[in-house]
């Protein structure tokens, strides 16, 4: 999609952060714009920077809600006719850890991170091929769904999930004309992670220490309008992966060179090597579709 100028975008976690940044740069790009944001402080907060804005249009869901996502789609089209650009950007932290016990935090975070995003596909994807008009979809995965982090099952799992669902997407939506793309952020100055004025209220020994490099980092974070830029570039070139921050390269490299050194090698059969072919043919052929302008 190289053209933005009056095509209509619905980004959920759309009233601060990343979401905010994305929904200012699709303004500045002569779109219209749904907010839409469970967090009625930020919804307000947001109303106040965009006033005077008609090409905007402020929305309260939960995306874990699959009735009200779709009562704000319909809402969406009632308004501005169209829908051509989904970000599925909500998100939380938390959920607990890999071997905890409990279920409640955890199903919550997965309710939200993995399952907002495919409610927010399932319900408003359909529109938008319906269409006919092409369009594109951005689904924010995190660079926890690219390398591990400590301590983050619920979200590191969402967030690995997201990856894949969006690969499937991409490959889905691509005879349709409709571009596919994942945001993998680093640290953003976004309210996911409060971050405090100084680092007393860290806790001792070795989860404090990490604590506190995680809030240093979150200080320095990439500006939000900055990561909005990047999308809106990444929307008009149809590329995949959205990878904003560098420090992670060497990482996944190393771990890529890992999973490489770990196949066992062997005479592999002729079938099973024609079906990889075939699938990668697939795949390749799929990833390389055009999206609609």
């Amino acid at each position: 999609m190289e053209n933005f100028a009056g095509k209509v975008a619905f980004v959920t976690g759309g009233a601060s952060g990343i979401g905010l940044g994305m929904a200012r740069n699709f303004l500045a790009e002569g779109m219209k714009v749904v907010i839409a944001d469970y967090n009625q402080a930020h919804l307000d907060q947001a109303r106040e920077i965009l006033k005077g804005n008609n090409a905007s249009h402020l929305i309260r869901v939960d995306v874990s809600d699959r009735e009200g996502l779709r009562a704000a789609a319909q809402e969406t089209l009632a308004v501005f006719g169209k829908i051509h650009l989904l970000c599925n950007n909500a998100g939380v932290g938390g959920g607990g850890l890999a071997d905890d016990p409990e279920f409640e935090d955890w199903d919550r975070a997965i309710s939200i991170n993995l399952g907002g995003v495919i409610n927010g596909v399932k319900i408003i994807a359909p529109i938008i091929k319906a269409q006919g008009e092409g369009g594109h979809i951005v689904n924010t995965s995190s660079m926890a769904g690219m390398v591990p982090l400590p301590n983050m099952a619920a979200y590191s799992c969402a967030k690995f999930a997201v990856r894949g669902y969006t690969e499937s997407l991409r490959m889905e939506l691509a005879p349709h004309g409709i571009g596919v793309s994942c945001l993998f952020p680093g640290a953003v100055q976004t309210a996911l992670v409060v971050v405090p004025e100084d680092d007393s209220s860290a806790p001792a020994g070795e989860a404090g220490e990490f604590l506190k490099a995680l809030w240093a980092a979150m200080r320095v974070g990439m500006d939000p309008m900055e990561m909005g830029a990047h999308v809106v570039q990444a929307i008009r070139e149809n590329r995949f992966h959205i990878l904003t921050h560098g420090e992670f390269l060497d990482e996944v490299k190393a771990r890529h060179r890992q999973i490489e050194a770990d196949f066992i090698g062997g005479e592999i059969p002729a079938a099973r090597a024609a079906f990889e072919n075939m699938r990668r043919a697939t795949v390749d052929r799929l990833f390389a579709l055009p999206a609609k302008d």
